[in-house]
């Protein structure tokens, strides 16, 4: 009898020794390519330091090392796909033998059940209603840390944070939403300006029951936070900025609008590559989700309103700058140096009122294209806040 026969779960390694594993990034992922290993077999390793790249369906990531210790094993060779949970390779100290290594290895292997690790990975979203308004969200991780709550930007939806979210809910609950009009959240927008989105953040939190959060936000969600935080301070622990809307009138209208219009997958796709500092992340699948999100009822008049409410003209209608002597909460800005949508240059506004971080090589969407300094940057942050707030 097989081992999938009997259920049997894979094996825990050994003392001394540490699994990498294939991640789970987003809710679809089941599997993922091995498109480089970026250490050498042999090579001492620090916890978070980058192995290797993976491609997925929809974008490429890099896997960080679990541990510290030396990499004793490069089993998942570039172009192997191997499924969610599976082995891609081995750290160990060097006192534990190759024998007990591979022995390892091959019991894993043996017993290793692609359907069962996928089952375990998977974590449903759930909905809650807000002005009567149906949203959806994903809540991820437990303990005493103050929440953390994730807002995408125009467009977008919490899948955006496929590479951050379950990072950030190390020692908290993180929550990931899909704002009005986005993903799977009802369709109707209403005014579909900065101040509707601040009230439906607000009611999000009292629905869900949490008082005080952390709030991050990208692009138009982070003018959402921003608003949300000048004017409610008591609820915001902290604000983190990631190429925030809110903070100077332009912004690249051929996204805006490209975004509204694209119909075909050509189309979709440079719209979606103006995201990236590097347009080939963009893989066929993002590109399809996207598509299919637009061909849901009520998402062209939602986008259309939206646009129409927060950016006129190719500008952008809400500009919170005269409004920064307000902000009383610890504030942490993260800027691709190479945006394409929203200029760099406006995160400037917000140097004298907390830390700046502008990331060489990213895009407008740092928080996938250099997810993995990011999230050390926003853990760190998260901690570094609530320290001072004991």
């Amino acid at each position: 009898m097989t081992a999938e026969q009997e259920g049997a779960p894979a094996p825990e390694p050994p003392a001394g020794v540490t699994k990498i594993g294939m991640p789970k990034w987003g809710l679809s992922m089941t599997e993922g390519r091995v498109v480089e290993w970026l250490v050498e077999e042999g090579t001492e390793v620090s916890p978070g330091e980058e192995l290797l790249e993976v491609s997925t369906e929809k974008i490429d990531g890099t896997v960080e090392s679990p541990a510290g210790g030396l990499l004793r094993r490069r089993l998942a060779q570039p172009g192997a796909v191997v499924t969610v949970g599976g082995l891609v390779g081995v750290l160990a100290e060097p006192s534990v033998s190759d024998a007990d290594i591979d022995a390892w290895v091959a019991a894993f292997q043996a017993s290793f059940v692609p359907q069962a690790a996928q089952a375990e990975a998977e974590v449903p979203t759930r909905t809650v209603e807000v002005s009567g308004r149906r949203l959806r969200y994903l809540a991820q991780g437990e303990g005493p840390g103050t929440p953390v709550v994730l807002l995408h930007g125009f467009g977008g939806d919490l899948n955006n944070w496929l590479f951050n979210s379950e990072k950030l809910a190390e020692g908290r609950t993180a929550y990931a939403l899909d704002l009005p009009g986005h993903g799977e959240s009802a369709k109707d927008v209403g005014r579909g300006d900065l101040d509707s989105f601040a009230e439906t953040l607000g009611g999000f939190l009292d629905a869900v029951g949490v008082e005080r959060a952390h709030l991050v936000g990208h692009s138009m969600g982070g003018a959402v936070a921003l608003a949300y935080a000048i004017e409610h301070p008591e609820r915001v622990a902290s604000l983190t900025l990631i190429d925030s809307a809110g903070l100077g009138e332009e912004i690249n209208d051929e996204y805006i609008q490209g975004f509204v219009a694209a119909g075909r997958r050509r189309e979709m796709k440079q719209v979606l590559q103006l995201l990236f500092a590097d347009p080939g992340l963009v893989h066929r699948q993002l590109v399809d989700d996207v598509l299919r999100y637009k061909r849901l009822d009520g998402v062209q008049e939602a986008l259309q309103t939206i646009a129409r409410a927060m950016f006129p003209g190719g500008r952008q209608a809400a500009v919170l700058t005269g409004k920064l002597s307000k902000l009383s909460v610890p504030l942490l800005t993260i800027w691709g140096g190479e945006d394409q949508v929203v200029p760099a240059a406006q995160a400037e506004a917000l140097r004298g009122h907390g830390r700046v971080e502008v990331l060489a090589g990213s895009g407008h969407s740092p928080h996938m294209e250099a997810a993995n300094q990011v999230n050390h940057l926003v853990q760190s942050f998260l901690n570094q806040a609530e320290g001072e707030a004991t």
